[in-house]
């Protein structure tokens, strides 16, 4: 059984015991998340939803807060001596799945 859940402004393919990260939620560790925009649910048939699926909801842990890794970015215009060096660490909430309630 899996489903497709849309957080962040971004999709995610899950399965229960799945862990993932996700744009920031702002939750402490330990606490209970519901997703409730479900975009697809598979338990043995597809259910696609219009454009969610209705009383579909996704049940998740969070794990932890944090940052990724710094992506390094660098900007470059030749002949005229500029470049400019910048860095970024994107800040997540890694959630395990629970249950998928369809």
């Amino acid at each position: 059984m899996y489903a497709i859940i849309a957080t962040g402004g971004k999709q995610y393919k899950v399965a229960e015991g799945d862990i993932i990260k996700v744009e920031k939620l702002g939750v402490e560790a330990g606490e209970t998340v519901t997703f409730d925009q479900v975009l697809v649910v598979n338990n043995g048939e597809l259910v696609v939803g219009n454009p969610t699926v209705a009383n579909a909801s996704v049940t998740a842990q969070v794990v932890e807060e944090g940052k990724n890794k710094k992506i390094v970015v660098y900007r470059y215009k030749s002949k005229t001596g500029y470049h400019k060096k910048n860095g970024h660490r994107q800040p997540y909430t890694k959630v395990k799945i629970e249950k998928i309630n369809a």
